[in-house]
């Protein structure tokens, strides 16, 4: 969060107290797609407050639950692309893929008090063996669910009907040209045919059995070599079925390698880039306030839990959830208070921090531009 967009929230705050507590409905942006959450339980009214309340101080022993969680289903991919801590075999973890129960058990704990859930980090999702025990857990509770993919198996019957009957709320369908060479200059190995078929599948499976979800959303990265594509990005989205398009900028990642990668991908234009330059190098600044380890935890494949999903190999882990050790156990516990203390006063130490996406930036989500083709998604409602 940017001191910006924390002044923001801090002026908009009574409102909405009121719209939380009292109405039971939170409007938000996120990664510029604006939400809103409405016929809140109480508890999760009173979390809202409570988590609210941690901007201005940023304890290390917080008192809320997570707003925001993000859920690692698989760490494997079948790309290689050349930033992903995953497609350069930068990740040490064993390859695996999340018991469903385990999810099922977290799931559980944090959904009665989460606005978003992602379900992705490191890996495809959709290669998950048993992904609609996923999704079917996730749907006992109201949240906004997204789930992120490159599409190379969106074609697959199986997964078309798991994805109909257990819609997620957002289907992210990543796709970063509108030829199979510009898309697989960065998502090394990708096909357009697989994703578009199934995206256009999807849209039928929608229209005839008339579902609100998933929402299709084409998610376009701009770089050199394909952001002569975006003034045709909208007609291409629309006939392939999509509902809205989001652009986004290319982030750095936490790597030795990724700022060299990096740089052969700017984009010419400014407007698409993620951070300013001078000289050809980034310009660093001070101004992140780090809101992850407060709000947004991240658990990984086989229960590990981190403050943040930057930090792809665990490097300060709050523990491993399991029947005995519970998400709440560790999310309230001591080593998770010490490690949001170091994160939020020495930054500098850790270099998934140094690293951090979100640092450098005017404004701190990692898309540039949301645009809708159809009205009633705007916003997205659950």
């Amino acid at each position: 969060m940017t001191p910006k967009e924390r002044a923001e929230y801090l002026i908009h705050a009574p409102r909405l107290i009121y719209q939380g507590l009292f109405k039971g409905q939170y409007d938000f942006v996120y990664d510029r797609m604006p939400m809103r959450v409405q016929r809140m339980p109480l508890s999760k009214r009173w979390n809202l407050v409570k988590a609210g309340m941690n901007l201005l101080y940023r304890r290390p022993h917080v008192s809320n639950m997570p707003v925001h969680m993000q859920f690692e289903l698989t760490n494997y991919c079948n790309l290689h692309c050349p930033v992903c801590p995953t497609g350069a075999q930068a990740i040490t973890r064993r390859k695996m893929a999340m018991d469903p129960a385990l999810f099922a058990q977290v799931i559980d704990e944090t959904g009665p008090y989460l606005l978003t859930a992602s379900l992705w980090a490191w890996g495809e999702s959709l290669l998950h063996p048993q992904l609609d025990q996923i999704l079917q857990a996730s749907l006992r509770h109201r949240f906004i669910s997204l789930l992120s993919t490159n599409g190379q198996d969106l074609d697959n019957e199986r997964i078309i009907g798991t994805l109909i009957k257990y819609p997620p709320t957002c289907l992210i369908v990543a796709i970063d040209g509108m030829t199979d060479e510009s898309n697989s200059q960065f998502r090394g190995g990708a096909k357009l045919a697989p994703a578009l078929a199934g995206v256009r599948k999807l849209a039928e499976e929608k229209q005839r059995y008339s579902l609100d979800f998933p929402i299709l959303q084409m998610r376009f990265i701009v770089m050199k070599h394909n952001e002569h594509e975006v003034e045709n990005l909208d007609n291409f989205a629309r006939e392939n079925g999509f509902d809205m398009l989001s652009l986004r900028s290319l982030s750095i990642v936490d790597s030795n390698f990724a700022e060299k990668i990096h740089g052969r991908y700017i984009p010419d234009q400014a407007a698409w880039r993620a951070y300013k330059y001078k000289e050809g190098k980034r310009e660093r600044t001070e101004s992140y306030i780090c809101q992850q380890p407060f709000l947004f935890p991240t658990m990984f494949v086989d229960g590990t839990l981190v403050a943040c999903e930057q930090d792809y190999n665990a490097q300060l882990s709050m523990g491993v959830i399991s029947q005995d050790a519970t998400f709440g156990r560790l999310w309230f516990g001591k080593e998770a208070s010490r490690i949001r203390r170091m994160i939020r006063d020495n930054p500098q130490d850790f270099s998934f921090c140094i690293n951090c996406p979100y640092w450098d930036r005017e404004s701190t989500g990692c898309s540039v531009e949301a645009r809708y083709f159809r009205a009633d998604i705007n916003p997205i409602i659950v």
